[in-house]
C-alpha cells in the first residue's frame, strides 16, 4: 500500500472492517456498534463515526472486505492467474468460498446475508448487488465455457443458467448452514455434486 493521506485513509478503512468482522465471528452481527468496533479496533467511537457515520455503513464496509478477504483465499489456492488455473478447480474453489467453513467465512457469509436483507428494503443496495452478482455470474459462465471448448462439459449446457444455479445452490445452503439447518460438509458435498453433474 502507497504512502500518503490516501493509503492512511484506506489503511484505517480496513481495520475498522476488519474488527466489524471479527466481532461478527466471535458475537454475531447483533454486537455490532460503534462502541464495539471501536474498541476492537483500538479507537476512539468518534474516529470509526468519522470513518462510517451508520451501522448500515459498517456492515457495507465489512461486506466489501469480506469479498477482498475471500478473493485472496480463492488466489492462494487456485493461483495468482485465475486465467491460466483449472477452470474446475477455480469453480470449485469459488463456490466452496460461499460455504461457511471457519469463523472467517461465517462472518464474511453473515455480513453478505444481511447485506441482502438490507437489498429487500433499500433499492440502492438492491442495484449495487445485481451489478455484482451479474459479474459473479458472467465470470462462472466463463468458467464453464471454457471447458465446453476443452471438451470436459457438454456444449448443449446454458453456462449462464448453470452459473447463475450454482451460486444460487451454494448461497442458499450456506444460509441453511449459518442458521444450522444443515452441516458445512453436507452443504460443500451438494455444491460439488452439482458440479460434478456438469462434467459428465
Amino acid at each position: 500500500m502507497g504512502r500518503g493521506p490516501g493509503a492512511h485513509h484506506a489503511q484505517r478503512r480496513a481495520e475498522i472492517a476488519d474488527a466489524v468482522l471479527a466481532i461478527v465471528a466471535d458475537r454475531g452481527l447483533a454486537a455490532v456498534s460503534l462502541t464495539e468496533v471501536a474498541a476492537q479496533a483500538g479507537i476512539s467511537p468518534g474516529r470509526v463515526q468519522h470513518y462510517f457515520p451508520a451501522k448500515r455503513q459498517l456492515l457495507e464496509a465489512a461486506f466489501e472486505r469480506g469479498n477482498e478477504l475471500s478473493s485472496a483465499r480463492i488466489r492462494a489456492k487456485t493461483g495468482t492467474d485465475l486465467q491460466a488455473a483449472e477452470p474446475r478447480l477455480v469453480l470449485t474453489t469459488v463456490l466452496g468460498e460461499l460455504i461457511p467453513y471457519d469463523a472467517d467465512t461465517e462472518a464474511h457469509m453473515r455480513v453478505r446475508q444481511s447485506f441482502h436483507a438490507f437489498a429487500f428494503a433499500e433499492e440502492a443496495i438492491a442495484a449495487r448487488l445485481r451489478v455484482l452478482y451479474a459479474d459473479l455470474h458472467c465470470q462462472m459462465a466463463d468458467l464453464i465455457a471454457r471447458d465446453q471448448q476443452a471438451g470436459r462439459i457438454p456444449t448443449t449446457l446454458d453456462a449462464h443458467a448453470a452459473a447463475l444455479s450454482l451460486v444460487a445452490l451454494a448461497e442458499g445452503l450456506a444460509a441453511y448452514v449459518l442458521t444450522g439447518v444443515t452441516p458445512a460438509t453436507t452443504a460443500r458435498e451438494q455444491v460439488l455434486a452439482a458440479v460434478a453433474v456438469l462434467y459428465r
